[in-house]
């Protein structure tokens, strides 16, 4: 049924014009010409980012938006960190923790979060 059918992330965000500075400026993605009063659309890759004002903004605990960016996390996470964002510390059993990468064999992962908490994933997958 939805096999062969596009999805895209939704992200809710209480301030949109806040939103639209961390997803346009720091991130840097290009706001769709789609985009509205009360939503903005972001392009990254082949899928669409949806960002929305809702009075649940950051009340997920787990993963809303992840990306897989291969061999070149190493240097995306000092661009964002350039560019002030934290990233978070987890504690996983066989994992090493080294400039807000963790590190579990060849695979390396970081999270961080939107001004609303929205928790933001990569990792060094395709």
């Amino acid at each position: 049924m939805l096999k062969d059918k596009d999805s895209a992330a939704i992200v809710g965000v209480k301030d949109l014009d806040r939103a639209k500075a961390f997803y346009g400026e720091t991130l840097g993605l290009k706001l769709e010409p789609k985009s509205g009063d009360d939503v903005a659309m972001y392009k990254t890759g082949g899928t669409v980012i949806c960002v929305y004002v809702s009075e649940f903004a950051g009340t997920n605990k787990a993963n809303a938006v992840v990306w897989g960016v291969g061999d070149e996390i190493e240097s995306i996470v000092a661009a964002l960190a350039g560019k002030g964002v934290t990233f978070e510390h987890y504690d996983m059993e066989g994992a090493t923790y080294e400039n807000g990468v963790h590190q579990m064999g060849d695979f390396r992962m970081v999270w961080f979060k939107d001004p609303d908490g929205n928790i933001l994933h990569l990792n060094s997958g395709d």
